[in-house]
């Protein structure tokens, strides 16, 4: 699930919840998500226990306590209840929103889970993993006009990733906004003209992206003009 990035900068762990616990809970606190994302669901159990003997209402740790239980044979019950305790613990923590959009995911609640997505959100508007996690369940959704203002927002939260940029652009493709898909690639272009890393290959596969977006808005003219202007970057001369 990629469930929490460890650095506070990009919205993971450190919310003020976890804030509230000791030095040592807060380093156990972390491994619970270690041991979660590595599949060790017991030893995450455990730790959080460890917590809990002190904390018992602390609404971040029972809600990973009941992630990890989710995975569990026939311990799907018991982690709804564990999450929906851990949240009303802390209706603010986008960490306990975030855990029970991802169990409604597992079950293919998906209008649920971006419900919950939504609240984590509105707790903490720059956390990039669940920004990621909200856009995958917007496009299997089809709500195309979300998964664009989704990939817009992840564009500017990390505006240096051209990747981001690339994803904004397909966004708006998919809602059939031609121009604006256009317009981004051409500013990506210009923003990273002097990135290196980026092969004649990728570059060419930009300038036919721009030629098919003229082409599926009808401008085949200018469609043709972009082609013959770009040929000379275009190393695939049969695709």
């Amino acid at each position: 699930f990629g469930l929490l990035p460890p650095s506070s900068s990009q919205g993971g762990v450190g919310g003020t919840a976890m804030q509230n616990l000791g030095t040592k809970d807060q380093a156990t606190f972390r491994s619970i998500v270690r041991f979660y994302e590595t599949k060790q669901y017991k030893k995450g159990i455990k730790a959080a226990d460890t917590i809990l003997k002190k904390n018992p209402d602390h609404g971040e740790t029972l809600c990973m306590k009941g992630l990890a239980l989710s995975c569990l044979p026939d311990k799907k019950e018991e982690a709804y209840e564990l999450v929906k305790k851990g949240l009303t613990k802390d209706l603010k923590s986008h960490v306990c929103w975030h855990v029970l959009g991802l169990l409604h995911r597992q079950d293919r609640n998906y209008t649920d889970s971006m419900k919950c997505y939504t609240r984590a959100l509105a707790n903490d508007p720059t956390n990039l993993q669940i920004l990621r996690d909200l856009a995958v369940l917007q496009i299997h959704s089809r709500d195309l006009p979300g998964f664009a203002e989704t990939r817009r927002k992840l564009a500017v939260q990390k505006s240096n990733n051209r990747q981001n940029w690339m994803g904004y652009a397909i966004a708006e493709h998919m809602n059939k906004n031609y121009e604006m898909a256009k317009a981004i690639l051409e500013s990506a272009e210009q923003t990273f003209k002097d990135d290196t890393t980026i092969t004649a290959y990728e570059a060419s596969e930009v300038a036919m992206y721009k030629i098919m977006l003229l082409e599926e808005s009808g401008q085949l003219s200018q469609a043709l003009a972009l082609m013959n202007l770009e040929e000379k970057r275009i190393t695939d001369k049969f695709g």
